[in-house]
């Protein structure tokens, strides 16, 4: 192991291809080989300090932001190199890219991840100077993913993710028969991460206020096809929302019925099918729309005919 600072912390002023970035997805780009939970512990006890004060690992970095590195330990071996993947490309310009995720590809490297899409996407082009992911999926979650290729497309994209002006469809196939053709799930949840690294989501009174609207397409006895619609961005929403609402989404190893995931052996069946929103800037609406991976086409084949 090595010593990134021997003994004294360092100052670093944050530029413009900083600004806007989260001090967590900051550091995480500093300090290559510093494990995330490490990252993360740092952040919490303030050895990491921005213009001198405690930060939380949402604050956004502004230019001029002088931000405290304390000494953090290196690991000697190299990361494994990313390798391109073969992305479906849904929509590029010179300022965003959609990509149709697979399931099973994880957006980014961390938590026993060594790389996925964004440095896949970076070793697969080189000669960009910016590629950023503008929102998440879940690893298991397959469907349409932005990707920025400019600070300031970025930067209105995270604006309008804020303000609800970019409007995210999914489909999910779900345990049992809805008795309502309509839902909207609107319990608080909370965000913890547990002793192994993992993060954790729970309906919890004193959370962050969140919003699903839940439509049926399709139901069956065992099983429903769901149109799910994200009113809010929270870690897990769809998952917990529809777990505490007695339908959760099928292949689901965190919130999901275990025993029915064991016997099924299925994926998760969640999928990011539409995106619609104005351009960031040149403001021309742009409609996206992913058709549903094979598998879960099967699925419904099978247990939704």
């Amino acid at each position: 192991m090595n010593d990134l600072s021997k003994a004294r912390a360092t100052w670093l002023e944050v530029g413009e291809d900083g600004a806007g970035q989260r001090i967590d997805n900051f550091l995480l780009r500093i300090l290559k080989g510093v494990p995330k939970s490490h990252v993360y512990r740092v952040l919490r006890s303030g050895e990491v300090r921005v213009n001198s004060g405690r930060v939380k690992p949402d604050y956004r970095l502004q230019v001029g932001d002088r931000v405290r590195i304390p000494p953090v330990r290196m690991a000697d071996r190299k990361p494994p190199t990313p390798r391109p993947l073969d992305l479906p490309v849904a929509f590029e310009d010179a300022s965003i890219l959609v990509i149709d995720k697979p399931s099973g590809v994880a957006v980014h490297g961390g938590s026993g991840v060594s790389f996925g899409v964004i440095e896949s996407l970076r070793a697969s082009r080189p000669q960009a100077k910016f590629l950023e992911l503008a929102h998440r999926l879940d690893r298991d979650t397959s469907g349409l993913l932005i990707i920025c290729k400019r600070r300031s497309s970025l930067v209105e994209l995270h604006r309008m993710l804020r303000e609800g002006e970019v409007r995210k469809i999914y489909l999910a196939v779900v345990k049992g028969a809805l008795s309502k053709k309509t839902l909207e799930l609107r319990e608080s949840l909370h965000k913890h991460v547990t002793a192994s690294g993992e993060r954790r989501v729970s309906v919890q009174a004193d959370g962050m206020s969140a919003l699903t609207r839940v439509t049926r397409l399709k139901s069956g006895g065992e099983f429903s096809l769901l149109e799910v619609e994200l009113m809010t961005g929270r870690t897990h929403q769809i998952r917990v929302h529809l777990a505490h609402a007695g339908h959760p989404v099928i292949g689901d190893d965190k919130y999901g019925d275990f025993a029915l995931n064991r016997e099924l052996r299925q994926r998760l069946l969640l999928h990011a099918a539409k995106l619609s929103f104005r351009h960031p800037l040149s403001g021309e609406p742009v409609k996206l729309e992913s058709p549903l991976p094979a598998e879960i086409k099967a699925f419904l084949e099978k247990m939704l005919p």
